[in-house]
């Protein structure tokens, strides 16, 4: 998966492009669709540089084999990013010996 593919997954589900954070949840590894996007006032970053984070997440997430598992979730999903509430992808992933690079205490 590429970052314009993944941008565009979340552009058609839900017509903004969100920003999207790996984070740790309980143990587990989860992809986040923030509740903020490009083009809003408050947003952190430009165009160029959101396009670079997205390439990013795009990477860790064919690294860690879990395109098929968001793909699937997207897909069925009716939840929404709303202001304080992100959508929580579960990734069900073997980290192996490189757990400690995810799995930070």
């Amino acid at each position: 998966m590429t970052g314009p593919e993944l941008q565009q997954i979340i552009l058609e589900k839900w017509g903004q492009p969100y920003d999207l954070r790996f984070r740790r949840v309980q143990g587990r590894i989860v992809l986040q669709v923030m509740w903020k996007y490009l083009g809003q006032v408050s947003f952190p970053m430009g165009a160029a540089a959101y396009a670079a984070h997205i390439a990013q997440v795009a990477a860790y997430l064919e690294a860690l084999g879990g395109v098929e598992q968001f793909r699937a979730f997207v897909a069925q999903t009716r939840d929404r990013p709303r202001l304080g509430k992100a959508v929580n992808i579960p990734l069900e992933v073997d980290l192996g010996d490189r757990a400690r690079e995810w799995l930070l205490e």
